[in-house]
């Protein structure tokens, strides 16, 4: 539900009255992942969705009762090939579905913190003891939390210890607590929801390629800074849909901003003075996805003054150069989504082939949630 936690702040501010439906497990190949939401509310708005269309009719409903009769329930939906007409999804998958009221302090601080950015874990119980079901915890990154299991002290601890990893690692998913570990005699699975800062796309050179790139970051759902050495072109009227604008060396802002596991670095400048010091700082730092623009040629070059400068065959190797993928690309608009395709199928694991007539997955395991990006 952190992935609409925006528009369900506002509610919650507004005082509406709704009802939540997240996705908790899925099977097969199914249209959306774990912490994917619909959320409706009592005048019949809804916002979000669980399946891409396929389900959302029925899950409509079942928030309407949820938000009449104050339950939390689980249901499945799947594909039925003797009735082909049942509510189900017709990719073949099944999923299953958390829905449960949108009420008490615990939610309303989740979709808090998540709208206003900051790092939570949201843990609620999606299958045991009935009057678990649908309780919820909220996990802070320094370990403190808030709310709880009805009672169940050691399950409280227990779960938010697990829910404190996966928020470490940005992860949501499952945790299932056997009996002995759950302290409430029956095993216990736990659906957590990371919601951390938006990941960061920084920028290096203000030239019209990056502003489209800009655009396309932020769509994605990125934080984009971009960053040059040329206060005349880092302007905020060249880049009006930037976070940032820095007007800096590249390589010395990169030495002195933060990037993790999520961050992507993308080089536009195109110029060797700016490149080298920056890729030979870039290559040793724990990030996502490293690119930069140039031909062939340059790229050659480049990777030749980078081996000079001391850069090793195997962080060279990171190095996506050109950058992005082969889509025939001429406008700064068509590089900027041949870059983004590359920068998706790098984090997704995805090949960059057409899906049509190859025998490859639609859908990958280890996808990162929405509210992480």
């Amino acid at each position: 539900m952190l992935d609409i936690a925006e528009e369900l702040h506002r509610w919650v501010e507004r005082g509406r009255d709704a009802a939540v439906a997240t996705v908790v497990a899925v099977g097969g190949s199914a249209p959306r992942q774990p912490g994917a939401a619909l959320a409706v509310d009592r005048e019949g708005t809804a916002v979000g969705s669980v399946s891409g269309g396929c389900v959302e009719g029925a899950v409509y409903e079942l928030c309407r009762q949820a938000i009449e009769d104050g339950r939390s329930v689980v249901e499945r939906f799947g594909y039925s090939d003797e009735d082909a007409f049942a509510v189900g999804l017709t990719c073949g998958g099944v999923i299953d579905i958390l829905v449960t009221p949108l009420r008490g302090p615990v939610l309303a601080d989740a979709v808090e913190a998540a709208a206003a950015g900051r790092a939570a874990a949201l843990a609620r119980v999606v299958a045991g003891p009935d009057e678990l079901l649908g309780r919820a915890l909220l996990v802070r990154p320094d370990g403190t939390y808030e709310g709880g299991f009805g009672g169940h002290p050691d399950l409280d601890r227990t779960v938010a210890g697990e829910a404190r990893a996966m928020l470490d690692a940005g992860r949501t998913g499952t945790v299932e607590i056997g009996a002995d570990g759950s302290r409430c005699g029956e095993p216990v699975t736990v659906l957590v929801e990371s919601s951390v800062p938006a990941p960061r796309m920084i920028v290096f050179g203000a030239v019209d390629f990056a502003a489209a790139l800009v655009r396309v970051g932020a769509f994605l759902g990125y934080h984009v800074t971009v960053c040059d050495a040329r206060p005349v072109f880092a302007t905020r009227a060249r880049f009006p849909d930037a976070d940032e604008i820095v007007v800096d060396w590249p390589h010395r802002y990169l030495e002195s901003t933060a990037v993790d596991a999520r961050t992507v670095l993308c080089v536009l400048t195109h110029d060797a003075k700016f490149d080298v010091p920056l890729l030979k700082a870039a290559l040793r730092l724990p990030v996502a996805y490293i690119g930069a623009m140039g031909s062939r040629r340059t790229h050659e070059d480049r990777a030749r003054q980078l081996r000079e400068a001391g850069v090793g065959k195997a962080e060279l190797a990171r190095l996506r150069s050109p950058i992005g993928l082969d889509l025939g690309a001429r406008t700064p608009e068509e590089t900027a989504l041949s870059i983004a395709a590359e920068i998706v199928a790098t984090r997704r694991g995805g090949s960059g082939a057409a899906l049509t007539g190859a025998d490859i997955p639609i859908h990958h395991d280890g996808r990162e949630s929405a509210g992480t990006a």
